[in-house]
């Protein structure tokens, strides 16, 4: 049987803070639609900053249509 203990067992955590790049610098979040957002539609800038700022409060990366829709209708768009 092999010992495989060391003498020096100290733990290096070589993970990255939460929200930093390798660099050390802070990483940007980054949106779905930041890039979209210079369309010459205002009303679809408006639905793409509508979005990113739900996702912002509610810590989501991704969001379901029925919390599209939610969005759509916080606009003031109804059927």
């Amino acid at each position: 049987m092999q010992n495989t203990s060391t003498e020096d067992n100290t733990f290096v955590d070589r993970r990255q803070p939460r929200g930093s790049e390798p660099n050390g610098e802070p990483a940007r979040e980054r949106r779905q639609f930041s890039d979209s957002r210079n369309t010459s539609r205002p009303e679809v800038d408006e639905l793409a900053k509508a979005v990113d700022q739900y996702k912002l409060q509610n810590r989501r990366r991704f969001i379901t249509f029925e919390e599209l829709y939610d969005v759509i209708a916080s606009l003031g768009y109804h059927k």
